[in-house]
């Protein structure tokens, strides 16, 4: 994968957030890729409990500044960057007072889910695109991982489809058992339509649960990897049967070789 050019998209990251399948996973596979002389960035939301002064963020004024149209409103963008410790890794932080600043990542203190967060993953989608069409820089592969970042894929297909930046990105979808309990709000999918998505393209958000966003997110993928040993029946089923090329669960000891194989087939 040497000088490779791959985005890694995710809801979660280590060393700034806790560890779990998807901030290990959205580490670990860029890791890889880097030391194998890939050049990478990573792109994950700037969290309000993730601790600015020690992981050493700081805003890129020249990337901040514009607005992004969220479901009629505009919402201000910021961009912060920070590197991972030892790795020369460079993670890009999408930020916003409004959908950011909460001292939590998706629900609050008493386990409720935040009832905006289908705006924060319409923003945080945006938001790494434009950021990324700013630095003019183009990824040969896009990595999807959790569902906060489920919507890149829908706006990559639809909103951005005549950038011609993009025009021979692959978009590669990891999915994970993590989920949540009940749907985001309920007219998610309206929101996504006012950006002129097409309602086929869509139509699982009518009801906005787990599995129906990551149906929505495949569906509008290249490539998936089923990355987590707990994904539903019914998910892995729609995964085999969606025609896209997929890669079934390997071992976290077995990953690097098998990613890779996958990457490199992505791009033939």
């Amino acid at each position: 994968m040497k000088d490779k050019r791959i985005l890694y998209v995710s809801s979660e990251v280590v060393p700034y957030l806790a560890e779990n399948e998807v901030s290990l996973m959205s580490y670990d596979v860029p890791k890889m890729i880097n030391d194998q002389g890939g050049q990478i960035r990573i792109f994950m939301p700037r969290y309000g409990n993730i601790n600015e002064r020690r992981h050493q963020l700081h805003e890129v004024i020249r990337l901040s500044g514009m607005n992004l149209v969220v479901n009629d409103l505009d919402m201000p963008l910021i961009i912060k960057v920070a590197s991972i410790p030892k790795e020369r890794i460079q993670v890009y932080f999408i930020d916003n007072d409004e959908y950011f600043k909460r001292k939590a990542t998706f629900a609050d203190e008493d386990g409720v889910m935040y009832p905006d967060n289908d705006e924060r993953a319409i923003f945080f989608a945006k938001g790494v695109v434009e950021t990324v069409k700013k630095l003019n820089w183009v990824p040969d592969i896009i990595h999807v991982h959790g569902w906060m970042a489920a919507m890149l894929p829908v706006y990559m297909k639809h909103f951005y489809k005549n950038e011609a930046l993009f025009s021979d990105t692959k978009i590669v979808t990891s999915v994970y058992a993590q989920s949540f309990d009940g749907t985001l709000d309920i007219g998610m999918i309206n929101k996504v339509k006012f950006d002129g998505i097409p309602a086929d393209a869509i139509a699982d958000l009518e009801t906005p649960d787990y599995e129906n966003i990551i149906k929505t997110t495949v569906l509008n993928s290249d490539a998936v990897i089923i990355a987590s040993d707990g994904v539903s029946p019914s998910l892995t089923k729609f995964i085999e049967s969606s025609g896209k090329p997929f890669l079934p669960l390997v071992s976290k000891d077995n990953f690097a070789v098998a990613y890779t194989e996958f990457y490199k087939n992505m791009l033939l």
